[in-house]
């Protein structure tokens, strides 16, 4: 009786194949399906079907290769995004495209969402943050600024979702119900702020908390760039 062919992640195979864009595929693929800790080169090397040093002729070592991930996410956002004449609605959809691609590789995400990838596609992003910010009418440092800043907000609450959409079942429904059982059941004398809002801490959901943090950034610049454009009014005066 003839053995089974070994599986294709398993056999060894000629190295003309493999290319970093692939090691990102499989390193992705490893962290989404067993959690970001299964992420080694040997298990990287094992899943391509090549000896594990094969991947270290790619990348120095796993810190280069999680730059690389981080600057996949990003590529993701920004596949096809066209800015728009309206700052306020480019950076509403760049950071929209941020979270998806995050929630599309939680795991991921939340390994790398607070990293600077240093490569092109983080570079594309930010001309395409500042530009918008400059359209709003910010500059100079302020608009440095509020560049990073956004940025920041967009990874961190990325992150913070895609660490949620790795927790299990049990605990994300744990947490879900505590709005509309421990909050609720709290003594109005004793938490009568709470009290007074209790009853709509269960209607607020996750596209909500984004949409509102996203909506009072933007909220900011523009009183910022207001402010800036008085200031430069009265120093014409």
């Amino acid at each position: 009786m003839t053995e089974p062919a070994p599986a294709p992640a398993r056999r060894r195979r000629s190295l003309g194949f493999l290319t970093p864009e692939l090691i990102v595929d499989a390193a992705m693929a490893i962290m989404e399906r067993d959690g970001a800790d299964a992420l080694t080169f040997r298990r990287l090397g094992a899943e391509l079907g090549v000896d594990h040093t094969a991947v270290l002729r790619h990348f120095g070592g796993k810190d280069d290769l999680l730059l690389a991930i981080t600057d996949r996410l990003l590529a993701e956002s920004l596949d096809g995004l066209q800015p728009s004449g309206d700052w306020r609605a480019t950076l509403s959809e760049l950071a929209r495209r941020v979270r998806r691609a995050c929630r599309s590789h939680p795991h991921a995400a939340a390994l790398v969402a607070g990293r600077t990838a240093r490569r092109d596609h983080e570079f594309a992003g930010a001309e395409l943050v500042i530009g918008a910010l400059l359209q709003a009418g910010l500059r100079g440092r302020e608009a440095a600024s509020c560049y990073r800043a956004l940025v920041d907000v967009a990874l961190a609450y990325s992150a913070f979702e895609a660490v949620q959409l790795t927790l299990s079942d049990d605990a994300v429904e744990g947490d879900r119900r505590a709005w509309s059982r421990e909050y609720l059941a709290l003594p109005p004398d004793r938490y009568p702020n709470i009290a007074s809002v209790a009853s709509h801490l269960p209607e607020v959901d996750a596209e909500d908390q984004f949409e509102v943090a996203l909506a009072l950034f933007l909220d900011a610049v523009e009183l910022r760039a207001a402010r800036a454009a008085r200031t430069a009014r009265a120093g014409r005066a």
